[in-house]
């Protein structure tokens, strides 16, 4: 199944540092950001996991779950939770998943269908297993990206991202290169300048198809 801006985030039942799941269940009424992992005690994905888990309140005030996944077993991820901690400055609270038979993996589009599981399999051999997937409330994925191993992602990127999606999803606006949560954003075409008046009074007019107010409350 290829995988695209709103299609159905795949469901799944996985092991996870914090006991089984079922991830449709587990999200409940929340958005969810699942970030993958080649492997454990990789140096790139140390940093990310201890950021990440330094941002999670931030994450847990927009009503959004964390969820981190690695190909190897769950009991390999407590080990490399206290290295993280050691290392980071930061516990990881939120759930890691044991993704050891590439079910996750091959269900979101990272590892071929044909890919075998096993104890031999390395870093580089994973190393498409470097996605982001920030998943909204209606099940339906919002964003994907994908790294290469030797860089390390930007998370306050994903905070940003998220805080657009969510203001946009309630009001008939869009953010501009760079935005900020506090800046002003754009009003979308669909929305008539008469419209506009109503929603946004005092909005300025750029060009007819570019048009910018304060962000809504």
């Amino acid at each position: 199944m290829t995988l695209r801006i709103n299609s159905e985030a795949p469901n799944f039942t996985a092991q996870t540092t914090q006991g089984d799941i079922n991830f449709h269940d587990w999200l409940g009424d929340s958005w969810g950001v699942l970030f993958s992992h080649p492997k454990d005690f990789t140096p790139v994905c140390t940093t990310e996991l201890g950021y990440m888990a330094g941002l999670e309140p931030e994450f847990a005030k927009r009503n959004c779950k964390i969820i981190g996944l690695s190909i190897d077993p769950v009991e390999n991820h407590a080990n490399w939770a206290t290295d993280i901690e050691e290392t980071q400055g930061h516990s990881v609270k939120y759930p890691m998943i044991g993704d050891t038979d590439l079910n996750v993996a091959k269900l979101y589009n990272m590892l071929p269908e044909d890919e075998e599981a096993g104890d031999g399999r390395t870093a580089m051999t994973n190393a498409t297993v470097r996605s982001v997937f920030i998943i909204g409330p209606d099940k339906k994925i919002k964003l994907m990206m994908t790294y290469p191993m030797t860089t390390g992602r930007n998370f306050d990127e994903i905070l940003r991202v998220l805080d657009s999606m969510q203001l946009t999803a309630q009001h008939k606006v869009a953010t501009p290169v760079n935005w900020r949560h506090g800046e002003d954003v754009i009003i979308t075409p669909a929305v008539s300048d008469d419209e506009a008046n109503d929603l946004f009074p005092g909005y300025t007019t750029i060009k007819p198809y570019l048009r910018t107010t304060k962000q809504p409350s």
